[in-house]
């Protein structure tokens, strides 16, 4: 099973190059998010109701897709393969965030204001009195976090179960992409329903992220951006997020802030637009290194 494995991680790398994202009305993601809009509103017992969500809406969809994925194993282990690579192609996001990224990073030199109104694509933070020096700022973080949720926490599920089981590896990124949904929707401080889907969420990243970072230095071969990092991982909320975003920081040596939360790499300058293309090309090369290390993980 391992070699349809990586047959299946290989698809998906070809359709994200290829494609980059599914057309909106076919993205089982955009459906997912459509199911927990709905959720989103008052409850009488938020908490409750919270954990119910957390927990159930993963595991129903990640159970839907390894049902089918086994029938497709049962009929060719190859028609399998391709359907689970597809389906790790849906849970994962690289090259539309690199495009995205270095033309929100253009418009900071050409048209400051529709940057601010782009960059909102990329980080959830009110834009709208950001310095170009900022928006960049926030084009990188999104960049480094992103690579974390968006891409090496599916990857890993994938790989790891891979080895076992196909209609496993492609239930599990599901999963996971499915909390890291849940917790960019849900989880804020203002609604409290969302409590158990951010708790949740700060678990499932722990290793992901701290993985992401390691990527990145090595992508750079900058071999004190993780000692560096060290001492800024922390200024974030989350316990996670900060990891990948202060290695990009260190390996570029720049300046990363959301004002009146946190600055990474006080003492350096705000990103240029050098600054930030460099960081696309780190983080491309880190999620070549991600699918490289998937495939290992699954031909295990």
């Amino acid at each position: 099973m391992t070699l349809y494995g990586v047959l299946a991680v290989a698809i998906a790398v070809l359709l994200d190059w290829r494609f980059a994202e599914p057309p909106t009305r076919l993205h089982p993601v955009v459906w997912f998010g459509n199911a927990v809009a709905a959720a989103d509103r008052e409850w009488s017992t938020p908490r409750e109701t919270g954990v119910l969500i957390a927990v159930g809406f993963p595991v129903i969809v990640a159970v839907v897709v390894g049902i089918l994925v086994q029938f497709t194993l049962a009929a060719h282990p190859i028609l399998a393969a391709i359907l689970a690579g597809i389906v790790l192609f849906t849970m994962t996001s690289m090259r539309m965030l690199l495009e995205t990224a270095f033309e929100v990073t253009e418009l900071t030199e050409t048209n400051v204001e529709t940057a601010r109104r782009e960059v909102r694509a990329l980080a959830g933070r009110d834009a709208s009195t950001l310095s170009p020096g900022q928006v960049r700022s926030a084009v990188a973080e999104s960049l480094s976090e992103n690579l974390a949720d968006g891409l090496v926490a599916p990857l890993i599920a994938f790989g790891v179960c891979a080895a076992f089981s196909l209609p496993l590896a492609a239930a599990a990124a599901t999963w996971v992409k499915a909390v890291n949904t849940l917790d960019s929707m849900l989880g804020y401080r203002s609604k409290p329903v969302g409590w158990a889907s951010a708790r949740l969420d700060d678990i499932v990243m722990w290793i992901p992220a701290r993985i992401s970072a390691v990527l990145i230095a090595v992508a750079d071969t900058a071999g004190d951006a993780l000692w560096m990092a060290r001492s800024w991982a922390h200024e974030p909320p989350s316990p996670n997020s900060g990891w990948p975003m202060a290695t990009l920081a260190a390996v570029l040596d720049t300046r990363f802030e959301k004002p009146g939360v946190y600055t990474l790499n006080p003492n350096a300058s705000l990103p240029t637009v050098a600054n930030v293309e460099a960081g696309v090309r780190v983080v491309r090369r880190a999620s070549i290194l991600a699918y490289i290390m998937t495939g290992v993980f699954a031909w295990l």
